[in-house]
């Protein structure tokens, strides 16, 4: 069922394709000061203005705010746009205030605007004054916000990192959950979901927990082929720890700077960034602990080209685009592949040279290992889901928060957060604006909620892992580096980059892996295993190929044994 945009004659932006392309290149050149696009742009912004749900998977860098940009102000209606952080949405009003005089009004929709604020711009979008409005996904839990943005019939519908939407990615939120019936409350408008990293698996769950319909999937190439891959490897610690530092000062002593220095930890962050000062460094460490008014100021530092590296965890993530940044480097692995390719793509954004690099010991993926650890036990969870159904049993309206699961249970803040999301997820308990539970419709039996919840995180702990596995995959890997980060999004460069370490020792040449026809299964195969289930071949290797499998995420096959054994076999895909 298509969208209720329509592509018809009487389409705002054009009765015909043609007439369409030509405004948005129009518009695109004049206001945005656009020579040319950048891939999967136009594409993107012609689906959206056909009225087509769309989902637009476009590197780092690569432009992804200008498609609503452009192609909201071709629809004939206000622009919804979703996006996870209040920064992010102040950058976005921003910029867009530039341009206010051709493309129209800006507002946020946030916590810390006062009610009075709030009801204000959600009637200048019903009149018309604003044309966007940004907000983070807990707005859309309040019906009263909801029925304002109905009434203002919007054109279209913008989940900005969509990737959180998905259990499967990288930086999932509960919150986007949602999402898909906020949609659908709001008379389907276009939607239009965006990305800067995400595997099939991840693509396959956006488009379902949006509920789009008979969506466009514009996928740009995640190569980034200014960004050279290197990983340095270490035995011990110590030595590592010696390895960072010296790296990050000769890049920095060749005039190859500002970096950004990536650390699993928030002491890790401190001890490097001091270590770095102490070698006459500009540096700063960036963490979740620091105060606010500390992390704005190192964020406006390092905007304002007064620092020379900053040393950080992922909480140095959303929204900090300096296209200068020359490179970065990770004194750990990554989480996981996906979280390590939008780390690294922070650097070079100008398209001029820049590089990432691993420092890399093998111990350091146990602690990537611990993190992606944690089942709750099943009790824990029928006991968070009993509470909130007695709650609602006696009458209490508010629900129960956090607070007052510490009070009942005992138990750590985090983890209780864990369990509601989990009981969130299986549809046994709704979360509200303020973060209280209250029973789901029809919500299963507090036993049958824990159970399900359980199996939901041991499913989440298993691709976890698995993910682990890819990233030291990614570190201990003899072919072309670049090969083997794009095919773990399942885009297959035919020949060593030439832009890598292995690629310059030659061991990527060495190791080139074998041609498709050459193996029983090629890149993109559905298969079935006889322990694991249905999945997709996403790599082929010279010995080995790499299988993501719905239940239990990636695995590396040996080729002989697979064939020796007739563990695969070919499915017709659904």
């Amino acid at each position: 069922m298509p969208s209720r945009r329509q592509t018809t004659d009487d389409n705002p932006a054009g009765g015909s394709a043609s007439v369409r392309t030509r405004r948005i290149r129009e518009f695109a050149r004049e206001v945005l000061g656009y020579e040319q696009f950048r891939p999967g742009q136009e594409a993107a912004m012609q689906a959206v203005v056909a009225g087509r749900d769309t989902l637009a998977v476009l590197p780092s860098g690569a432009g992804k705010t200008a498609v609503y940009q452009v192609a909201g102000q071709l629809l004939d209606g206000p622009v919804v746009v979703v996006s996870p952080l209040i920064a992010l949405q102040r950058d976005q009003v921003q910029r867009l205030a530039e341009i206010e005089d051709r493309a129209g009004r800006a507002a946020q929709l946030n916590s810390t605007m006062s009610a009075g604020d709030q009801r204000e711009v959600l009637e200048q979008l019903r009149d018309g004054t604003v044309r966007f409005v940004f907000l983070a996904p807990e707005q859309l839990t309040k019906p009263d916000v909801v029925d304002a943005i109905r009434e203002s019939k919007p054109a279209l519908f913008v989940v900005d990192e969509a990737h959180c939407v998905s259990a499967w990615g990288h930086d999932f939120r509960p919150d986007y959950l949602r999402l898909g019936a906020v949609v659908e409350q709001l008379g389907h408008p276009t939607v239009l979901a965006l990305t800067g990293t995400a595997a099939p698996p991840v693509r396959a769950e956006i488009v379902e927990r949006l509920e789009m319909r008979g969506p466009e999937i514009v996928v740009a190439g995640f190569d980034r082929p200014e960004i050279r891959l290197e990983v340095d490897h270490y035995a011990d610690a110590s030595a590592k720890a010696q390895g960072v530092l010296d790296r990050v000062l000769a890049e920095v002593g060749n005039g190859r700077g500002p970096g950004i220095v990536y650390s699993a930890t928030r002491k890790g962050t401190e001890e490097v960034a001091g270590r770095l000062s102490d070698r006459g460094l500009r540096a700063r460490a960036y963490h979740a602990g620091l105060a606010k008014a500390e992390r704005e100021d190192t964020q406006r530092a390092w905007m304002d080209d007064e620092l020379d590296v900053v040393v950080a965890t992922t909480a140095f993530g959303m929204g900090i685009d300096k296209p200068g940044t020359r490179f970065v480097i990770h004194a750990e692995p990554a989480d996981s592949v996906d979280s390590y390719y939008q780390e690294i793509g922070r650097a070079g954004r100008d398209g001029q040279p820049a590089l990432a690099v691993l420092v890399y010991r093998q111990e350091d993926l146990g602690l990537r290992r611990f993190f992606a650890a944690g089942t709750p036990a099943e009790e824990e969870l029928q006991q968070v889901a009993g509470l909130v159904s007695a709650a609602a049993a006696a009458g209490i309206e508010d629900g129960v928060d956090v607070t007052d699961l510490r009070e009942e249970t005992g138990r750590a803040a985090s983890p209780l957060v864990r369990d509601l999301n989990l009981l969130e997820q299986v549809s046994a308990v709704v979360l509200d604006e303020d973060g209280a539970a209250h029973p789901a419709d029809g919500a299963p039996d507090p036993a049958q909620a824990a159970a399900a919840a359980r199996e939901l995180a041991a499913h989440h702990e298993r691709v976890d892992q698995s993910r682990v596995e890819m990233m030291r995959g990614y570190a201990e890997t003899t072919e072309c580096r670049r090969q083997f980060l794009l095919g773990y999004f399942g885009e297959q460069l035919s020949e060593p980059c030439g832009n890598c370490d292995t690629c310059s020792d030659g061991t990527a040449q060495e190791n080139p892996g074998p041609d498709d026809h050459d193996v029983p299964f090629p890149v993109e195969t559905p298969v079935e295993h006889t322990e694991w289930g249905p999945g997709v071949v996403m790599r082929v290797e010279d010995d080995r190929i790499v299988v993501l499998f719905d239940e239990v995420g990636y695995k590396t096959l040996g080729i002989a044994a697979v064939t020796e054994n007739d563990l695969l076999r070919a499915r017709t895909p659904d």
